[in-house]
This record gives C-alpha cells, sequence and structure tokens, in this order.
C-alpha cells in the first residue's frame, strides 16, 4: 500500500496514551507503510468520552486529537459486553474500577452465580482527517466467553478473562500474533485498511 504514502506524508497519530493498544494498533496498520506516532509524544491532551456509542466516542478522540495536532488522527474506542449483565459493562468497561485487576474482580463478582458466560470483546476506529474534516468510521468485534478466574499475562483490560470463540486459551495466554489476527480491533482495523486501500489506489 505504497500509495498511502501520499495521503500521509507526516504519519498518522494514535490517539491514546495507552502503549499497549499503541503497540497493537501500531503492528495492524504496518502494511500502510507510514508511520504510526505515539500521541503523548506529539500533544498532551484529555477527551471526555460523551459519546453512546464506541464509534462517537473513537470520533471525539481522533477529531480533537487532530485539530490539536494538525495531523491525521487514529483513534479507538472498545469495551466488553457481557449477555448475563444485560450486555454490560459496554462502553463504561474501563470506567469500572481504577485499574484492570480491580475491573476483572468487578466482573468475576458480578458473574460469581451466573451460568452464561458469553461475551463479546467490540472496538471501533475513527480516523480522523483534519484537512477536511473526513472521519472514516469502522467497527468490529469478537465473540467469546468470560472465563471463572483470569489466566495469563498477556494484553490488558479483560483480556485474562476472555477467551475467544474456538480458543481454549484467554487473550492473556495467547500469543500476541495471533491476538492481532482475531480480535475485535484486528476486525475493526482490517475494515479501515480495506477502505484506505481503496482511497489508495483512487489516489
Amino acid at each position: 500500500m505504497k500509495t498511502a504514502k501520499r495521503l500521509f506524508p507526516e504519519g498518522i497519530l494514535f490517539a491514546s496514551g495507552n502503549r499497549g493498544k499503541f503497540a497493537e494498533v501500531a503492528d495492524l496498520f504496518s502494511p500502510l507503510g507510514v508511520d504510526i506516532l505515539f500521541g503523548p509524544e506529539h500533544a498532551s491532551l484529555d477527551v471526555e468520552e460523551t459519546g453512546t456509542t464506541y464509534s462517537a466516542n473513537a470520533r471525539l478522540k481522533a477529531r480533537a486529537w487532530a485539530l490539536l495536532t494538525g495531523l491525521p488522527s487514529l483513534a479507538d474506542d472498545s469495551g466488553v459486553e457481557v449477555r448475563a449483565l444485560e450486555w454490560k459493562p459496554g462502553i463504561h468497561s474501563a470506567r469500572m474500577a481504577e485499574d484492570d485487576p480491580a475491573r476483572i474482580r468487578w466482573m468475576l463478582d458480578a458473574l460469581r452465580e451466573k451460568d452464561d458466560r458469553f461475551a463479546r470483546y467490540v472496538a471501533a476506529f475513527a480516523l480522523y482527517f483534519p484537512s477536511d474534516g473526513i472521519c472514516l468510521l469502522t467497527e468490529g468485534e469478537c465473540p467469546g466467553e468470560v472465563v471463572r478466574a483470569p489466566r495469563g499475562t498477556r494484553g490488558f483490560g479483560y483480556d485474562p478473562i476472555f477467551s475467544p470463540a474456538g480458543y481454549d486459551g484467554t487473550f492473556g495466554e495467547i500469543p500476541d500474533d495471533i491476538k492481532r489476527k482475531i480480535s475485535h480491533r484486528a476486525v475493526a482495523g482490517y475494515r479501515l485498511l480495506d477502505i484506505l486501500s481503496r482511497i489508495s489506489m483512487i489516489e
């Protein structure tokens, strides 16, 4: 996708301070052949996530960073939805407790008496172009289940208790190269790459 260089001569800024997400995103979008820049190394910004959907929150973040830096900015919003909890916590996944271990404890406690463990990770990407106000949006999901105790040390968020459908391990155990092919963020990313490849061909 060499022609993408013409779209992003200065690279794409990843609008987040989460280094775990940044590593995944930089790897996922490497086929573009452009620099993926870590947001906090270029600006300092805290965007309030007031949207009611993943896409709305991703767009809020991407737009704010793009207007501040003048760079095309990529943001994501994601969460886990649990059927037995009426599809909560959803967009509030990161706000259920102060850190990942506490969030995991919260979810396991909430499911303690539940036999239905079905869950899905959902992610949205927003890529905002400050030059013309265009924003590209994609979403992806990964179905699976919540296991009864944390397993593995990879990943972040609820990864140690989420086992994707078709795999015995959790995202805390599954190697990064596999996770980055099957995760909710990967699905949303592939869809965005497809859009960008079509734009690049037109360009």
